[in-house]
């Protein structure tokens, strides 16, 4: 398995959280992911579930899509996956299919997360493909961006509804 320095980690986390703010630019949950096989990113994604209308297109799904295209393989062995938020069910199930064998991810996900927090799918010994799990890389910057983005959403709605009760 690939062994990255922590500044490596770091670099491939701030591509990750690139992605993730075009999710944002398009207000869409802001969550980014790459996917590196040798040094050099093969695969990027962001969450564009609101522009493309489609419920599977987060940043993870997109990232495997690409990295499968780009290698000509479904399997994406000795890659390794960056995402700023911990994967949910389905893109845990989408990783451990596509034998992607380790993860990096920024901040955990305890409403829906699929690697730790709510169910653990990457490690389970109950399933063919594991995966090796690492968290925290640019935790503060990847948390950082879904709480202004779900604070700026609440503020929205706030005003929204305080506009209608003036119009009333």
């Amino acid at each position: 398995m690939a062994e990255f320095t922590q500044e490596e980690k770091e670099f491939f986390m701030r591509e990750a959280l690139k992605e993730a703010q075009k999710s944002l630019e398009k207000e869409e949950i802001p969550i980014g992911c790459v996917i590196v096989k040798d040094g050099e990113i093969i695969g990027r994604g962001h969450n564009a579930r609101e522009e493309q209308q489609k419920a599977i297109l987060h940043a993870e799904i997109m990232a495997i899509n690409e990295a499968n295209e780009n290698e000509g393989n479904w399997r994406l062995l000795d890659s390794m996956l960056f995402v700023t938020i911990e994967p949910c069910v389905m893109c845990s199930g989408a990783i451990g299919l596509a034998r992607i064998p380790q993860v990096i991810y920024g901040a955990a996900n305890q409403k829906f997360g699929g690697a730790g927090s709510l169910y653990d799918i990457l490690t389970d010994i109950r399933l063919n493909h594991r995966v090796e799990v690492e968290t925290g890389i640019l935790e503060a910057e990847c948390a950082g961006i879904m709480q202004d983005f779900f604070r700026k959403n609440r503020e929205k709605k706030k005003a929204v509804k305080r506009a209608a009760k003036e119009h009333c």
